[in-house]
């Protein structure tokens, strides 16, 4: 119990944006889906984790350095806030991939790639950032021995968060099926798009605030790209993508 309120206290905005994916979650799929999701989502992260720090799949190899421990609650050698903000990343991505998609009988496996590819995105800014954690209040909590091309991240680790990200949402639809709701669909998916920019802009701040510049104009560039993309897919007929409306 010390262990997780250490976690709390040591990484408030963790739980701000988890707080935010609950809520969320729950005017937009219900909280019980909404908890269905979480505990798919996070144990899948760990796993993820666990494999890159001892083999490299599928985030490339990197090791924590463990400097935070007796401070916040670890799961092995993974601190236990990772899988938290895996859940909150994949919900947001879940949303904006649902809304961009919208009208549309889209299949399952192409909604979860779509969310994954997503997440990725938002990993431009994120990781890169975290590296670099020594110099803001996240602390060097890990590195990659290799370092990586992408402001010293390898590009293995994006194409494992785009995997992550497609496992997650594409194991709670198939969960959905299972069960016998439609876990496509939701409510309110604009609380889950909010929180999407809003942890992009959290990392954009913080990134801006260590004089990191070149890394914030890569990010905004990155990402005014997508909203272009997302917009123009949005806007275009069912047929422009091979895709049914779907019937009321």
């Amino acid at each position: 119990m010390d262990l997780l309120i250490g976690t709390f206290v040591l990484r408030p905005y963790v739980f701000g944006f988890l707080a935010a994916f609950l809520a969320a979650g729950a005017v937009d799929l219900g909280l019980r889906r909404t908890l269905v999701f979480a505990a798919w989502v996070g144990p899948l992260a760990w796993l993820a984790e666990f494999s890159s720090t001892r083999i490299g799949i599928p985030f490339g190899l990197y090791h924590y350095t463990g400097s935070t421990r007796g401070q916040e609650l670890f799961i092995a050698d993974v601190p236990f806030m990772d899988c938290l903000s895996f859940t909150f990343l994949a919900y947001a991505s879940f949303c904006l991939a649902r809304a961009t998609l919208a009208g549309r009988r889209v299949p399952a496996p192409l909604l979860a790639l779509s969310s994954g590819v997503l997440m990725m995105l938002l990993d431009v800014v994120i990781d890169p950032l975290a590296v670099r954690g020594d110099r803001w209040f996240l602390g060097r909590i890990f590195f990659y021995p290799d370092g990586g091309v992408y402001f010293g991240v390898p590009l293995a680790n994006f194409a494992g968060w785009v995997v992550v990200g497609t496992l997650g949402v594409g194991g709670y639809l198939a969960l959905g099926r299972w069960a016998g709701w439609t876990a496509a669909s939701g409510r309110r998916p604009w609380p889950g798009i909010a929180l999407y920019y809003a942890v992009f802009a959290f990392n954009l701040a913080v990134t801006a605030w260590i004089g990191e510049w070149i890394l914030v104009m890569a990010g905004m560039t990155v990402h005014l790209a997508t909203a272009v993309v997302l917009w123009s897919v949005s806007q275009r007929p069912a047929e422009g993508l091979g895709m049914e409306k779907q019937q009321a």
